[in-house]
């Protein structure tokens, strides 16, 4: 199955209600286009810079690494897979290349909105999150994010 991506407008939050237990879903509006041979993440705000100020200021690997957790908790939350070693093998990826993505989408939602605008601390890559995965309190992402800055 291969993934769709749709641009939605602006980032929005929703509950859903099964069975008795509120789900918050996160949709992160995104457009994917092409530049050259390769395909590039246009930021939601649509602003429009060139190549390679893009490039500097966007963690590309962060970015689609962001993308596709949140793909893949959606196809969770919707029941299409139950678990992520399914999504492992129909990826044909390892299990804990993608229970390890898919902490991503537990991330604040202030430290999202600045990954997408290529705002992060210039030390908070993909790698980063791969070896220091963070608390799941927002509250202590936030304390360990604003450490970076200072």
């Amino acid at each position: 199955m291969k993934s769709k991506v749709q641009p939605l407008g602006a980032a929005i939050a929703r509950e859903r209600r099964d069975g008795g237990q509120v789900k918050l879903s996160t949709f992160i509006p995104l457009k994917i286009r092409k530049r050259g041979a390769s395909k590039v993440v246009v930021r939601p705000d649509g602003a429009v810079e060139s190549p390679g100020k893009v490039a500097s200021q966007i963690d590309q690997p962060l970015l689609v690494a962001l993308t596709r957790a949140f793909y893949w908790q959606q196809l969770l939350d919707e029941g299409v897979v139950g678990s992520g070693s399914e999504i492992a093998q129909r990826e044909d990826l390892h299990h804990s290349t993608v229970n390890e993505l898919l902490r991503l989408t537990l991330l604040e939602p202030t430290i999202i909105q600045r990954i997408l605008a290529g705002q992060q601390p210039k030390c908070m890559s993909l790698l980063w999150f791969q070896r220091h995965p963070l608390p799941t309190d927002w509250v202590t992402q936030r304390e360990v994010v604003t450490a970076f800055d200072s």
